[in-house]
């Protein structure tokens, strides 16, 4: 390209191609002059014109990697001067490509009608046919072939602004704008790899943030704003996979929350941290983790009880569904059973992770969640069904006729549509509770009696092969001691006193010691019995046990005093090292803030005297640009002045003129046009005298004839109007004769009536 060739030019050129439909040449020249190195000099309001245009020809031809390429230059470019001008080029992008997107719809919804020529027929042979051979209606053909290739370009834009605008703390609140509207993109057009792929993205563009903090423009994670940010965007995220059912991106995204949350300073919202506790309740049901459901609940339902707006109906609901998810946790693990040792630390490890993201200091057991949901007094907020199921599996004993009472239990809470989810987890809660009531009162029993004792009502049933299953899984984890004889078609309940439980009948209320505590608690029971024996027979005993006793009280009495000082000293002491520990803390952090702000200010004063060395720079590269310009200009308007006059130039000879010596040739030119200009004038103007001589000699004549004729007329004339005058004032005098006649007869009453005045 030129050298003389600015920016303007540029884009009428391109305006021009464009007008002769040549639009692909018009965007290479475009791209031509933003990637450009002479480009890092033009101003940004000459070179933001040309970005417009050159987003909107990539959008139309479709060139992604074209624009991705401009776009990147222009940042590197403006980011410096203008941030404004990136975000008007990168929305224009963005808005262009969702355009497209929505008019490839209306174009495929009209091609989808256009096809239909009869109403009324169903299937046209055409179609009959090609259903043989794909599964595809015409209108996903119809969509494949002109809505996904701008679904793909509309994606790609999302990408490239994303990766444009990452890791600039001046682009940041773009960023996060652009990151939620490719979440919109995702949940409009139901794109489950495409927010996989976004959520990844974000991830990495967050790590590398995270690690890239001595960079210019840096994000500063430690910034409260900065941070509430990135919240706001992965809640976003994380409602969107929560309405996509991507329920292993809305883990990621809860962990990705969990993680931000520890290193803000600033405390969450409690809106914020009840969609964080809601979603974590939907997440862990999915995955069928109950414990951590019911934790999650628990959590939720805190945060959802210190609104000042709920209703007694929503505080009811939400007090049913954490008492339910704590009662239909498992008391028997079902989980795929693998090696002990794996299992534990793999399960150690999995609570431990859960339980911090719930922000629990240990894991939750059944037990502790049901404790905890009596401390807040949910069973008096709870629907009435649900709290005589709890008392029906927690506090009742009644083996034979459990099952019978939770039946239209079930049948309630089927009926809910928030509560009926529960239902499966129940029935392995009710016949754990069921084989550790029957254990406690029988020794064996009939498979018939007990598969008679587990029947619900349609569509609760539980078959004799899920009930055996379940018998079988509770032996294998160590929760139930039972043996299945399919001989004799009974169970049998583990009769060995000296066998060790895992502990099955925990959280049951018992009827009566099994044998097997009878025996592990014989040796306590002895030993207590003795105890109390000595105590009742042996007065020596009792005696010295009286004399130590007071013999501790007096020690106790004379060192109380001793401890108390050393106590108090100690706690002084603490104190005084806490208060030290405290102001080395705090100078430490104050060297450190005034380094920090030090290096800050340094670092901006390099930035500003860089950056004023290049708008130094610049400003006197447009001088002269613009200089040299005026000096062209001026040279061309010349020689078309010189062009005009009708003398010829030649175009080698003007581009080695200057503009002195073009003046001296205009100069020159002009001299010699005046001088010519008189010479015509004067030959002229002798012509003129002599015309002018010859008419006046002629006319003398005809005026004199003229002059004669004319006087006759004003003779006439003055005739005519002298008569007329005469006549006109004869008669005006007769009329005011006439009306003096009339005013006379009236003078006799006029002076009798003054007279009449003056006398009164």
């Amino acid at each position: 390209m030129a050298p003389h060739v600015r920016p303007e030019n540029v884009l009428k050129r391109a305006e021009e191609l464009l007008a002769v439909e040549q639009s692909g040449d018009a965007l290479n020249l475009l791209h031509e002059i933003i990637t450009s190195k002479r480009t890092r000099n033009t101003p940004i309001t000459s070179l933001e014109p040309i970005m417009l245009r050159f987003v909107e020809l990539c959008v139309q031809l479709r060139k992604g990697k074209l624009a991705k390429e401009g776009l990147y230059t222009y940042k590197n470019v403006a980011q410096n001067t203008s941030v404004g001008s990136i975000e008007v080029v990168l929305k224009r992008f963005i808005d262009l490509s969702k355009d497209k997107v929505t008019e490839a719809q209306a174009q495929a919804d009209r091609i989808t009608l256009d096809s239909i020529d009869d109403l009324e027929a169903s299937e046209t042979p055409e179609s009959i046919m090609l259903s043989t051979v794909s599964t595809e209606q015409s209108k996903d053909r119809t969509d494949r072939a002109v809505v996904t290739p701008w679904l793909k370009f509309l994606w790609e834009a999302y990408r490239t602004v994303l990766e444009i605008l990452r890791n600039n703390a001046r682009l940041e609140i773009m960023y996060q704008a652009i990151a939620i509207q490719a979440f919109q993109f995702c949940l409009k057009y139901s794109r489950k790899t495409e927010f996989r792929r976004l959520c990844e993205l974000l991830r990495n563009h967050l790590q590398s943030a995270s690690k890239n903090t001595s960079q210019v423009h840096a994000i500063n994670l430690n910034d409260p704003d900065t941070l509430q940010r990135h919240l706001d965007t992965r809640f976003a995220q994380l409602n969107a996979a929560d309405e996509l059912d991507l329920w292993q991106e809305a883990f990621r995204s809860v962990e990705d929350i969990h993680t931000l949350l520890t290193i803000s300073k600033r405390p969450p919202k409690p809106a914020m941290m009840a969609n964080y506790y809601e979603k974590l309740t939907k997440i862990f049901l999915v995955s069928d983790n109950y414990l951590f459901h019911a934790a999650a609940a628990s959590r939720y339902y805190s945060l959802r009880m210190q609104a000042k707006n709920i209703t007694a109906a929503d505080a009811t609901k939400s007090a049913s569904i954490v008492l339910l998810s704590a009662l239909a946790i498992p008391v028997i693990n079902t989980s795929r059973f693998r090696s002990a040792i794996f299992d534990v630390d793999e399960s150690k490890h999995k609570n431990v992770r859960l339980s911090g993201l719930l922000g629990l200091p240990k894991a939750p057991t059944r037990a502790s969640l049901l404790k905890d949901a009596l401390a807040k007094g949910i069973l008096t907020r709870v629907s009435p069904e649900i709290r005589d199921l709890y008392t029906i599996l927690e506090v009742d004993f009644h083996p034979l006729s459990i099952c019978r009472k939770i039946s239209p239990i079930m049948t309630e809470i089927f009926k809910d549509d928030g509560l009926k989810r529960y239902i499966e987890p129940l029935h392995q809660v009710i016949l754990t509770r069921l084989f550790q009531q029957l254990s406690q009162v029988y020794d064996a029993v009939k498979l018939d009696f007990v598969i008679k004792l587990v029947t619900f009502p349609a569509p609760f049933e539980v078959s004799s092969t899920t009930i055996e299953k379940f018998i079988m899984n509770g032996c294998k984890k160590g929760d139930l001691a039972i043996r299945v004889d399919h001989a004799a078609n009974s169970i049998t309940f583990e009769s060995d006193v000296y066998a060790t439980a895992k502990g099955a009948t925990d959280g049951v209320v018992q009827l009566q010691p099994t044998p097997t505590e009878i025996v592990r608690t014989e040796l306590s029971r002895l030993g207590k019995t003795l105890f109390a024996t000595v105590n009742l027979v042996d007065a020596e005993y009792i005696s010295s046990r009286a004399a130590t006793k007071d013999a501790a009280i007096k020690r106790a009495v004379v060192g109380v005093e001793e401890e108390h000082k050393a106590a108090l000293l100690r706690k002084n002491i603490i104190e005084d090292r806490a208060k030290e520990a405290e102001t080395i803390l705090q100078k430490r952090e104050e060297d450190e803030s005034k380094k920090r702000a030090l290096r800050q200010q340094q670092e901006q004063l390099a930035e500003q005297k860089r950056l004023a060395e290049e708008m130094r720079k610049r400003e006197l590269d447009r001088i002269k640009r613009e200089q040299d310009a005026i000096q062209e200009q001026e040279k061309r308007k010349l020689a078309d002045e010189i062009i005009s006059t009708g003398i010829k130039l030649d175009l080698e000879s003007i581009e080695s003129m200057d503009t002195h010596k073009l003046r001296e040739v205009q100069i020159e030119q002009t001299e010699k046009k005046n001088k010519d200009m008189t010479e015509r004038l004067r030959i002229t103007a002798k012509r003129v005298d002599h015309l002018e001589r010859a008419y006046r000699k002629v006319e003398i004549p005809l005026l004199e004839k003229d002059y004669e004729k004319q006087k006759e007329t004003d003779r006439l004339l003055h005739a005519e109007r002298r008569k007329a005058q005469l006549e006109a004032s004869r008669a005006q005098f007769e009329e005011k004769v006439l009306l003096k006649k009339r005013l006379r007869r009236m003078l006799a009453d006029y002076e009798e009536f003054t007279e009449r005045l003056l006398r009164q």
